[in-house]
């Protein structure tokens, strides 16, 4: 009684949804005596995605929230798409996350079981041999408005399936040829009661059993006794399994399992301009579209990890959002809001400039280089600041001059004073152009007795603007990124063709000394990401995290 009443108690460490209401009641009622037991059933065929990120949230955060359990178990029921590779990138993922689980196992793991259970329900009458094949049994189902058929193999005797299945597993018939049905009702409201298939003959080797077997059983048909074995007390799904409960409870009910665990289902995560099918991604990967499942664009937790999201801002994100009942699309913009909230006070900021203009400051002593400095982070004053060099020529952004400025431009234009950010006041004299018009470089002025930090309050200007020194400056690779997926005229998602747009800058010298992995602020450009497959140590390159502005509105 102690031990629930700490359960209990334990739910206050965590915010509260619908799902652990219910949890709430059933250790109040003692449904499960004082367990909780989830598990996370991914099946090991294409990479996870931020949808399933909000199922690994779920399912582990509520057995942290409730001193209980979860189990990773792969749904390897399907061998014909299922690879080891995806195995292995499941599991970083888990971790990354920042969750371990209980137990690692596998659905091939209760095999010779759910072959058992399949012979018990054959002997009550509850499962049959068909000889149909996937389109006649399709045809016989009915639809939502009529019933189905019954199979004219439905009514075979006992001793006849017991044979026929043996002889399936025995290897005797083709793939396709005879498949296992449970016997429900074919006239049941809910098609999947209309005698569904729970086992099908598949002549392919399993990546954990090799050749052992040639029938695998259907997944509606191995989770609920996958689930039952391992003790789980609460079966957390997504919507559209809601469904398929009732399956789920008839074979156990069938099987007489006592305490049978309870399938809850929750609305399944939908956001803008994004994917959400792993099939889909999957051709995008094969067909080349992306560098692969990785590829930062991805809504794949690698290709969020590679492009510099946060293990703790994809968490706070699934916080944020939530858990329900009823399916609704998310704004991608909270995303990318949970990801800027994470960074902006753990990294530090870096010059860098993109589509760079040379300035030349006329009065400044032509051999002379000073050391300025520059705060890491303007808003946490605890992580210090770095020395940047800074001589007579400079590089700026190509977008912080403009020689014909718009109202209220407040940066470099001819006759315009500006700040250099940890140096001096500049002005802009005299632009110089190439012979077909573009600009050369700027030829500006500086006034020594405003560099920064000296005190100077003479005047005021309302610009301030970054810079990287030109002889000193290393030349980066930026990758920028916009939505894989856009909506045309129609609403419907399709390919963004500008998605990815590579280009270079020149950054200051102590960039060169990034890690893959590591993250910055790139001064008024946004949060990037030393690339973890292509930066080393001659040429970094960096993936765009998220920018500084934030479209989302609470």
């Amino acid at each position: 009684m102690a031990d629930t009443e700490n359960k209990t108690a334990g739910a206050a460490e965590g915010a509260s949804n619908f799902i652990h209401n219910i949890i709430d009641q059933d250790l109040q009622s003692h449904k499960y005596g004082d367990r909780v037991h989830t598990r996370f059933p991914p099946e090991p065929n294409g990479y996870l995605h931020i949808g399933h990120a909000k199922s690994i949230c779920l399912n582990f955060s509520t057995a942290e929230k409730y001193h209980g359990k979860c189990n990773l178990r792969y749904d390897d029921t399907n061998p014909v798409k299922e690879d080891m590779e995806y195995v292995d990138a499941i599991e970083e993922d888990v971790k990354w996350l920042g969750f371990q689980w209980d137990k690692r196992l596998w659905a091939s793991d209760y095999f010779d079981k759910m072959y058992e259970f399949a012979v018990r329900l054959i002997k009550k009458g509850s499962a049959f041999v068909c000889d149909l094949n996937a389109d006649q049994i399709r045809e016989y189902r009915g639809t939502l408005k009529e019933p189905g058929k019954e199979s004219p193999y439905r009514n075979r005797s006992v001793e006849e399936n017991l044979k026929l299945f043996e002889e399936m597993k025995e290897g005797k018939y083709k793939d396709g040829e005879k498949v296992l049905r449970a016997k429900i009702d074919m006239a049941s409201p809910n098609i999947n009661m209309r005698d569904p298939v729970i086992y099908r003959i598949s002549h392919t080797e399993h990546h954990n059993t090799g050749g052992k077997y040639c029938i695998y059983p259907m997944y509606d048909y191995a989770h609920p006794i996958e689930d039952a074995i391992e003790g789980i007390t609460h079966s957390i799904c997504t919507l559209e399994f809601e469904d398929h409960r009732p399956l789920y409870d008839w074979v156990l009910k069938e099987l007489e399992w006592e305490a049978p665990p309870q399938q809850i289902e929750f609305a399944r995560l939908n956001l803008t301009n994004t994917v959400m099918s792993k099939r889909h991604l999957k051709s995008l990967v094969d067909d080349g579209v992306v560098e692969g499942w990785d590829d930062p664009r991805m809504p794949t937790i690698a290709g969020l990890r590679r492009r510099g999201y946060t293990p703790e801002s994809i968490r706070d994100f699934c916080e944020r959002i939530g858990v329900s009942k009823a399916n609704s699309t998310v704004d991608v913009a909270l995303l990318e809001h949970c990801v800027r909230e994470d960074l902006k006070e753990k990294v530090e900021s870096r010059n860098v400039v993109e589509d760079p203009i040379k300035i030349v400051i006329t009065n400044y002593p032509e051999e002379q280089t000073e050391e300025m400095e520059i705060e890491n982070n303007r808003a946490v004053p605890e992580m210090g600041s770095r020395m940047v060099p800074f001589s007579r020529e400079l590089y700026v952004d190509g977008a912080d001059f403009m020689e014909e400025p718009i109202k209220k431009y407040f940066r470099l234009f001819p006759g315009n004073e500006v700040r250099f950010k940890g140096a001096y006041f500049i002005t802009c004299n005299e632009v110089i152009k190439n012979e077909d018009g573009s600009i050369k470089e700027l030829h500006c002025t500086y006034d020594p007795q405003t560099r920064s930090g000296s005190g100077f309050e003479g005047r005021k200007v309302k610009g301030t603007i970054h810079w990287v020194d030109a002889k000193t400056a290393v030349k980066i690779k930026i990758r920028n990124y916009d939505y894989l997926m856009i909506e045309n005229e129609e609403g419907q998602q399709i390919l963004n063709p500008d998605s990815l747009n590579e280009t270079w800058g020149y950054a200051e010298p102590s960039v060169m000394e990034a890690q893959p992995g590591e993250r910055f602020q790139f001064f008024r450009h946004g949060y990037y990401i030393a690339d973890t497959k292509l930066t080393n140590e001659n040429e970094k390159v960096f993936n765009k995290i998220v920018g500084l502005k934030s479209s989302w509105k609470k």
